[in-house]
């Protein structure tokens, strides 16, 4: 039993009108570039390209008096209080008008943490996804019969396996971790 694609493909593939056309001139390519290709998502359908431009002037704003000096002392004031990395750029962000921690100290907010010996023990984004999954098992012990629930889950906990694997490869995480 063959798909009914499989049979119009048969059809128009064989058929005598729908033969090579000696006559007409090859495609040119520079008249129809290819579309750019989007990598799709890892365990959805979404092939999104939106994203966020980067500023081009990359110099902190002539307005913003703040040094890189208090710009440091601020980060691991927040380390200090147990604020991760990204949650640091959202204060520094929204409560001091910093847009961009680079462009100030010269070094990113995880750098600046691990030149002072504060920066967490695994990466930010796989404690997150760990904490989903844990969140997710805790749901699924009350709540046994939900199947999507589990699928989901295994689904995060591929991307775990998958984000641990490289972490260990670049020596962010021990060998050993599980």
């Amino acid at each position: 039993t063959r798909s009914p694609r499989y049979a119009f493909y048969l059809f128009h593939s064989f058929h005598p009108l729908h033969s090579f056309n000696a006559a007409a001139p090859p495609p040119n390519p520079s008249e129809n570039p290819p579309l750019p290709s989007t990598m799709g998502r890892m365990h959805s359908r979404g092939k999104g390209i939106s994203a966020s431009a980067a500023k081009y002037k990359r110099t902190p704003h002539s307005w913003l008096k703040t040094t890189a000096q208090d710009v440091e002392e601020n980060i691991c004031k927040f380390a200090k209080k147990g604020l991760s990395p990204s949650q640091i750029g959202v204060i520094l962000r929204d409560s001091h008008g910093i847009a961009q921690v680079k462009s100030v100290t010269g070094n990113k907010i995880l750098r600046i943490l691990k030149a002072s010996g504060m920066a967490p023990e695994i990466p930010e984004d796989l404690y997150h996804m760990i904490k989903k999954a844990v969140a997710v098992r805790k749901h699924l012990e009350r709540n046994r019969k939900d199947k999507d629930s589990k699928f989901r889950l295994i689904l995060v906990e591929s991307r775990i396996h998958r984000l641990a694997r490289y972490y260990k490869s670049t020596k962010k995480l021990p060998p050993v971790w599980k």
